[in-house]
């Protein structure tokens, strides 16, 4: 368990919980406080700097809700995993991942081709009943879930069942001669059901980010769409804007 070197000044007019979150995440940031790390009980750390319990509470459940620490039932407080922040480019989430150096690893949850619904078949630009691959994928980053990854291909492209637990999608693709050439895609939120809680590790209703993505090869052919869903507690989108 950490035990942080705070200095609480009561003179201050920065209130006593943000003095005790600031720190904490002063020490997040500069990696003395590192992901997994337990930090110190309220009724220890309101006691060592003799301040009440509530003020302590206070300073925990802002550092929770910013998503910088989590509560694990038989572990306490812990230091959440770092947010991965992602450039929007037409890259894999996979890709993005290994290139950080984040142990990106995948459970395959579905892998199935059947006749596509219309809805489908008019996205990926197919004619009526064609047949559609659905692949829905679990990825990690650490060990710790990130994503809930759906994608619908055309069945004629359907990348082998083996690459997916080893590369990302768009890897799969190259390796069958497609590149992909561009994209239209949109952002959202919303919140988290049952069961996609229950695999991110979250609460139900807990906030998950969006990705809705329609992918087009270098030969303008449509060759992917991707509803994709994201704990916001560790994930975020960058991006550029230029006038």
């Amino acid at each position: 368990m950490a035990e942080l070197d705070i200095v609480v000044d009561r003179t201050s007019e920065i209130p006593l919980h943000q003095q005790i979150s600031d720190a904490h995440r002063a020490a997040i940031a500069s990696g003395q406080l590192r992901p997994g790390a337990r930090v110190e009980n309220e009724i220890d750390l309101a006691a060592r700097l003799g301040l009440s319990r509530p003020t302590v509470r206070r300073a925990m459940e802002d550092l929770v809700h910013s998503g910088l620490v989590t509560r694990r039932r038989g572990s306490g407080t812990v230091v959440a995993p770092s947010q991965v922040r992602r450039q929007l480019r037409l890259t894999s989430l996979f890709d993005d991942l290994e290139a950080e150096g984040r142990r990106p690893t995948t459970s395959v949850l579905e892998f199935s081709i059947a006749v596509g619904s219309p809805e489908t078949t008019e996205t990926l630009g197919l004619p009526p009943k064609a047949g559609v691959l659905t692949i829905r994928r679990l990825r990690f980053a650490g060990g710790e879930p990130l994503a809930i990854l759906t994608n619908e291909l055309p069945a004629d492209i359907a990348p082998d069942y083996s690459a997916l637990g080893a590369s990302g999608l768009y890897a799969s693709l190259r390796d069958k001669g497609i590149t992909i050439a561009g994209a239209t895609q949109r952002i959202g939120a919303r919140v988290a059901t049952h069961a996609e809680a229950q695999l991110l590790g979250e609460k139900a209703g807990a906030p998950l980010l969006t990705l809705d993505r329609v992918a087009y090869s270098d030969s303008g052919r449509i060759v992917e769409h991707g509803s994709h869903v994201y704990r916001a507690s560790l994930y975020s989108f960058d991006m550029s804007i230029r006038q």
